[in-house]
């Protein structure tokens, strides 16, 4: 695979952050089928505890942004 040359940050950014959270919304759409009673048994429990560790994740990874805007200078 060849790696794509780009002419700066911001449109590396803009091209990664797109694609990487259009394979992320697909994939909560695929989770989204373990929904069909019809096919699967789960009990409340379960999906709560999965969307806790999703809630989770997300936090922490917006924390991330919101860290690297907000560099604090050392002071006594």
């Amino acid at each position: 695979m060849v790696k794509k040359k780009y002419k700066d940050k911001r449109e590396r950014f803009l091209n990664v952050a797109e694609r990487r959270t259009n394979i992320v919304l697909e994939k909560i759409r695929i989770l989204g089928n373990c929904a069909n009673k019809n096919l699967y048994d789960y009990r409340k429990e379960e999906i709560d505890k999965i969307f806790r560790t999703i809630q989770k994740r997300l936090d922490e990874t917006k924390l991330l942004f919101k860290e690297n805007k907000r560099k604090k200078k050392f002071k006594l």
